[in-house]
């Protein structure tokens, strides 16, 4: 599982601009089942998303298609984890950790 950490790096009235496409970008992402939850930061600075998947490099593909990123208005931290915990709702994207 992937932490997508969003910071903007251009003045809100510019994310603004990029918004609408930037929600089609999450919609896209969510009807192919990488994104299971993403929202703003508070302060509005920048966003949060959970994303699964196997490959980082598939992950950082997709984050590179973001409007916001292609306009520059944001750079993106990617932080990979296991989740080996979860909330019952979350059981299908439960992991276990790799073999050492």
């Amino acid at each position: 599982m992937f932490i997508l950490d969003l910071t903007y790096t251009a003045p809100l009235d510019r994310v603004d601009e990029l918004l609408p496409e930037h929600v089609v970008w999450l919609n896209g992402q969510y009807d192919a089942g990488v994104f299971i939850a993403s929202g703003r930061k508070e302060p509005r600075e920048g966003g949060v998303i959970l994303a699964v998947g196997d490959d980082r490099a598939a992950i950082e593909k997709i984050t590179a298609t973001d409007p916001f990123s292609v306009n520059g208005v944001c750079a993106y931290r990617i932080t990979e984890f296991f989740a080996t915990k979860v909330v019952p709702e979350l059981a299908p994207f439960r992991q276990e950790l790799p073999a050492t």
